[in-house]
């Protein structure tokens, strides 16, 4: 087991709304087994990216434990040295938008975290080459900036920045929502060839086809709660 979350529940105050408590996520628990892709499905507004969010302590967790086995640590309560120190080097996030660099050409935003891990820069730029290669990216825009890229180009870059480094375990935040078919296949293909069992993915998809292509396990959240936990071919429906 990778990952135990127990009873992890997120409330957001709305200061907007007189102070109005919404409930993110409510009392959400499930384990995550070493080397496994856990997909994370629900119609919009279930808690799903509110769950990857508070693995990563980008949201700070209301209640419940959020165990992470390989560091013996609770990843809710955890001093930010700490969570900072695994972010480096265990454990990768991306969402669905790419945080862009300014003047930082997409072969160097794509190498940077394994430049920054000690891997040599022109072996770093090499990978994250065949990385956007293999994601369809023309190759005269590896040198180019991706704020001047469409939102499906900057969505490669941003997947295959997540990849390079191979972390431990990797939160992946509707990775693939602005890529077209064939894309999204040419995505597929790169998750399943480049991560090993060594890294285990939890991963919010709206697609039902990369649900059933990459996922071992689907969580199904629904108002926050977890409502149902099963392997992916007993999923059935559409990803909402």
């Amino acid at each position: 087991m990778i990952l135990t979350v127990d009873t992890l529940t997120k409330r957001f105050e709305m200061h907007v709304l007189d102070g109005a408590t919404v409930v993110g996520l409510d009392g959400v628990s499930v384990n995550v087994r070493d080397g496994e892709f856990l997909a994370v499905v629900g119609p919009s507004g279930s808690g799903k990216s509110s769950l990857l969010k508070c693995l990563y302590q980008t949201y700070e967790v209301s209640s419940g434990s959020i165990r992470y086995h390989p560091a013996d640590v609770d990843l809710a309560t955890c001093d930010d040295r700490t969570i900072m120190r695994l972010r480096g080097s265990e454990i990768g996030y991306t969402s669905q938008f790419l945080d862009e660099i300014p003047r930082v050409s997409a072969v160097d935003v794509v190498a940077r975290p394994l430049v920054e891990s000690g891997m040599p820069a022109e072996s770093a730029r090499e990978r994250a080459r065949d990385l956007l290669s293999e994601l369809g990216l023309p190759g005269p825009l590896f040198e180019a900036y991706p704020a001047t890229f469409s939102g499906g180009e900057r969505q490669r870059v941003n997947l295959a920045q997540a990849l390079a480094p191979r972390p431990r375990l990797l939160l992946l935040d509707e990775p693939t929502s602005a890529l077209d078919p064939e894309t999204r296949r040419l995505a597929v293909d790169l998750i399943r060839a480049d991560l090993g069992p060594e890294t285990t993915v939890v991963g919010v998809f709206h697609n039902h086809e990369m649900v059933e292509a990459l996922a071992d396990r689907v969580l199904v959240l629904g108002d926050g709660r977890r409502r149902d936990l099963l392997p992916v071919a007993e999923f059935e429906g559409v990803v909402a």
